[in-house]
């Protein structure tokens, strides 16, 4: 939580005490008062969206503020029903309705609807938070349509071209050659992320007929909603230009009569005027407020909404001309007009000179600002250049002008500034280039004004830099860049992550909000402006992360950011962004650097600091082929004939659970769902109501019971999977499809006859629903599958088909000069250890590298080598994936290693990883010899005591590894003969 919440956000602080309390608890999948309360189809989402369980198998997730903008909205929304946002504040921050002029402005015409303030800091995924409260509306909304807390309408408003484009490329995919791609879209892309996998196929089908944009507001026809995106020039009924006008200060008013006419587009005319095809045109103008205003039910979400707020004129606080037409549309639908701001400067400056001061919005729900960011490592850390020719620079730096005020060159302070970017650009190319060939940082140029651009143009190519390393964006206020113009320039712009050129773009204004790329690394403000709220969004065009994925760099991240807060210089310049700036306008960060949060740099003439730091970048070493590893990947297995299983439900296990207790956890008229713990396919995701029976519910939950178990036991000729393009797959080899019905018979059976130890009819009195309970599934499966397995017989009939991944398909990997060990027997010369607690990984490397029974070792990259993550059950039983340690090689073993500490051997899930290991080297093994190099493989979970004391006793590491290693009974028996 932000420290200034309490001051400016009543009520963000007290969401964040009545829903923060319970996150611990969502996120570990407990029961709380926030879920027992949302619908459950919400439930499902929360879920899915947090719960550790989901979390943990997938690469990303919501972060933590994301988390509390989402999980604060819902609460003030779903739980409280707040249909307005005096509402909102009598029921949890009283209080603050009797401090200042509160009580008149929550009471004041525009806040009488559903109305909350994201606060979120740029760079820090407000869309993806938009994207899953759209998903939350739009699916409660289809499977309650009579509840008016939802819809299924949703507006987006954004404040210029670029924030509009990057929205229909949320939805719709990204533009190329007039043609968009669903399947490059964020929605899609994340869907892993923001869909479970049973709504995916709604969720897809609605945003794909439902994405209407600015032109075809109440034109376009859609079935169950509609997704309309525009930006604010509709809102105000002015004309829509290319660009915003930059110089023109938000709440800047409207020409009435252009606002009034959006409203009342058809008026008696002259000459021509009641022509059907003028009447037609004047109609279509305002046909799209009036269209939005008749909706009975609508959401709109106001992206980057300090734009679109009100602002203050002496002492009278007046709405810019948009606002008044979101008021104006929400006039009709009471509580079912719900507005949904974000914005990482959510105030209006107010008052001058002494008196000048920062007016938050009202509506402030969730406070996840620049600060919090920073210190958890979601966006770059801040250095300002503190050179000295920039310090000696005269405070008057801006463009040179002639006696009429027309630009007509840079002066000398500005030119040194940008010299100054360049030398800092120059610096962060050539060191990252050894370390990522794909990384380009770049170089963005603000200027005062458009008419500037030019000679820093003029300026950039006298000092070397060719035509196609510039890139120019701005407009004046005749918006000179043409749409086709711009068409080219946008594709240029949004794709520079992945291009070395342009290495330097310049830009007014333009460019503060919505341009999201990564790799601005060097910003160079060219401004008078010392307004907060330009300079916050300024710093943000590059704050987001360049570098990701990488343990080594991840780490040296986390240094960086300690020694800022110790108010060090940083010894390594990953994901630092460079501010050149200018003396006089440092005021806006002397809050950040006292906080630790922002650092200082010199001339690298004058530090040791080099750019990638001690990372070193160790590529394979000549004649690897010898010390690598293949490893078999089993296209097919050996093809088995499965002998018929045979199941007698009679003799199998009784519940723990007696059926009186399981009857009093589900009570009546709840929801439940249940996942399968595989393929995290919900069977349980049909709904009753109390006192309504369909046998269809159970009949499913039968068949995906049946389903799950099958492919349970064939999980490991499979990879783990979300997607159900990848589930249909899995039946690609099936193993027990053939007896699906024999088995489903069975089930039915054990349930109606023996699990509970008494006979049960499933479809009375709702007694199928105490099945979908976590504990009861599990359960109920996991008894189920064991028999299976015991009664199952095969026998080979051709031998399997592999392919092989070698360790060399990664040719290069990241180390740290300071936390490395030199190896000989790999196909690296150098191998990582973590510079925290990787104690015993560099004890047992150095040990086993002196050993010359050991032919090879290598760690295993988690984050490269992914081909070797074991997918496992944990004990909850939900699926996830580990790495392990090490591969070392012998004469006549391949032994996978995973080296813990003592107090890690017990843990259950630890034992977990070692029965998947264990299983993946039996089939391995299972081969034929010649299939894996004439060696068997094996798992070694070793702790660190056990190695001390080999090393004490002089042994060898191979010989603990075999000594540790599973043998087979088959092995047992033979080394019982040997003693």
């Amino acid at each position: 939580m932000s420290s200034s919440m309490q001051d400016h956000f009543p009520l963000a602080q007290a969401l964040e005490t009545i829903v923060g309390e319970q996150i611990p608890d969502i996120v570990k999948g407990q029961p709380t008062s926030l879920m027992d309360e949302v619908t459950p189809v919400t439930a499902e989402l929360i879920k899915y969206w947090f719960q550790e369980d989901y979390v943990q198998l997938r690469p990303a997730n919501f972060h933590a503020g994301q988390r509390a903008a989402i999980l604060h909205i819902i609460y003030a929304h779903e739980v409280l029903k707040a249909p307005n946002l005096e509402y909102l504040y009598r029921q949890i921050a009283t209080d603050a309705l009797l401090s200042g002029d509160t009580l008149g402005e929550v009471t004041r015409k525009q806040n009488g609807h559903p109305k909350y303030a994201a606060k979120m800091a740029t760079g820090t995924g407000k869309t993806w938070v938009l994207n899953a409260l759209l998903i939350w509306q739009y699916l409660n909304s289809r499977e309650y349509p009579d509840d008016q807390r939802f819809t299924s309408n949703f507006l987006l408003v954004a404040p210029g071209l670029i924030v509009y484009d990057r929205l229909l490329d949320s939805f719709l995919g990204k533009e190329r050659d007039g043609e968009r791609d669903f399947e490059a879209s964020d929605i899609f892309l994340n869907q892993e992320i923001f869909i479970p996998d049973n709504y995916r196929d709604q969720v897809f089908g609605f945003v794909k007929a439902s994405v209407v944009t600015k032109a075809d507001i109440g034109k376009k026809v859609t079935g169950s909603g509609l997704i309309a995106v525009t930006n604010w020039h509709l809102l105000a009924g002015v004309e829509d230009p290319d660009f915003v006008p930059e110089t023109d200060a938000p709440g800047t008013d409207i020409d009435a009569k252009a606002a009034i006419e959006s409203f009342f587009p058809i008026s008696p005319g002259l000459n021509a005027g009641n022509s059907l095809d003028v009447l037609d045109r004047k109609h279509l103008r305002g046909g799209p407020l009036e269209w939005l205003k008749d909706l009975p039910s609508l959401m709109v979400f106001n992206d980057e909404a300090h734009h679109i707020h009100s602002i203050k004129k002496g002492q009278q606080v007046d709405e810019v001309e948009w606002q008044k037409s979101l008021t104006e549309i929400a006039s009709t639908k009471g509580h079912r007009f719900i507005q949904v701001d974000f914005s990482a400067t959510p105030y209006n400056e107010v008052g001058a000179g002494a008196k000048k001061g920062l007016k938050y919005f009202p509506h402030i729900v969730v406070d996840f600002d620049l600060k919090e960011a920073m210190r958890s490592g979601l966006v770059k850390s801040l250095a300002l250049d503190k050179r000295k020719e920039i310090a000696a620079m005269p405070l008057d730096f801006s463009a040179e002008r002639d006696a009429r005020g027309k630009v007509i060159g840079l002066s000398p302070g500005q030119r040194t500034m940008l010299r100054a970017g360049l030398t800092k650009l120059s610096m962060l190319e050539s060191s990252f280039e050894n370390v990522d060939p794909d990384k380009h940082p770049k170089l963005m140029i603000v200027c005062e004004d458009t008419s500037v651009t030019g000679f820093v143009e003029e300026f950039l190519h006298s000092e070397g830099l060719a035509k196609e390393d510039v890139l120019t964006v701005d407009s004046n206020r005749k918006g000179e860049m043409s749409q086709a113009e711009w068409t080219v320039t946008r594709e240029r712009l949004f794709d520079v992550d992945r291009h070395r050129t342009p290495k330097v773009i310049v830009s007014v204004l333009m460019l503060r909000e919505g341009f999201d790329v990564n790799n601005i690394a060097v910003i160079v403000p060219l401004r008078s402006s010392q307004a907060p709220i330009l300079l916050e969004q300024l710093i943000g065009r590059g704050l987001r992360l360049m570098w990701r994925g990488d343990d080594q760099i991840d780490e040296m991240k986390r240094e960086t950011r300690r020694r800022i807060a110790n108010k060090l210089e940083p010894d390594n310049y990953f994901d630092v962004l460079f501010i050149v700036e200018h003396p006089a306008f440092s005021r806006f960060y002397d809050e950040l650097m006292a906080e630790g949060l922002a650092g200082e740099v010199g001339d690298e003439t004058e530090t040791r600091t080099t750019a990638t730091g001690d990372l070193e970048v160790v590529e394979l070493r000549e004649g690897f082929d010898k010390f690598d590893f293949h490893v078999p990947m089993m296209v097919r297995d050996r093809e088995e004939e499965l002998k018929t299983p045979i199941l007698d439900p009679y003799r199998l296990p009784r519940s723990r659970v007696p059926f009186s207790d399981a009857k009093m956890f589900v009570g009546k008229g709840d929801r439940f769902v249940s996942v399968d713990a595989q393929t995290k396919t919900q069977f349980g995701d049909y709904r009753v109501d109390g006192g309504v029976m369909s046998a269809t519910g159970y009949n499913d939950f039968l068949a995906r019971l049946t389903i799950r178990i099958t492919e349970a036991l064939g999980g490991t000729r499979a990879e783990m999977t979300s997607s159900a393009k990848k589930y249909n797959a899995l039946a690609a080899f099936p193993m027990l499809q053939t007896f699906r019905p024999q088995l489903l018979g069975w089930i039915d059976t054990y349930i109606r006859n023996r699990f509970f130890g008494q006979v049960i009819d499933p479809l009375a009195d709702e007694n199928w629903r105490v099945l979908l309970t976590d504990m009861i599934t599990n359960e109920l499966a996991g008894n189920i599958a064991s028999a299976l397995v015991r009664s199952l017989t095969q026998e080979v009939v051709t031998i399997a088909e592999v392919n092989y991944r070698s360790l060399s398909e990664v040719p290069a990997i990241s180390v740290r000069a300071s936390s490395c060990v030199e190896v000989a027997k790999c196909i690296y010369p150098k191998l990582p250890v973590p510079t925290h607690g990787g104690g015993l990984e560099r004890k047992f490397l150095e040990w086993a590298n002196n050993d010359t029974y050991i032919e090879a070792l290598c760690k295993v990259s988690e984050y490269k080598h992914t081909f070797l993550q074991r997918p496992y059950l944990k004990a909850d039983g939900m699926p996830a994936r580990y790495s392990p340690d090490f591969l070392v090689r012998t004469e006549e073993m391949i032994y996978v290693v995973e080296t813990k500490a003592d107090s890690a051997l017990s843990d259950i899930n630890v034992q977990r990883k070692q029965a998947a290991a264990i299983a993946w080297c039996e089939q391995i093994n299972e081969l034929e010899p010649s299939q894996r190099s004439h060696r068997r493989w094996a798992y070694v979970l070793v702790g660190e005591q056990a190695v001390a004391g080999s090393i004490a006793g002089n042994e060898r590491a191979s010989e603990l590894l075999d000594r540790t290693r599973l043998r087979t009974k088959e092995e047992e028996e033979a080394q019982q003969q040997i003693w």
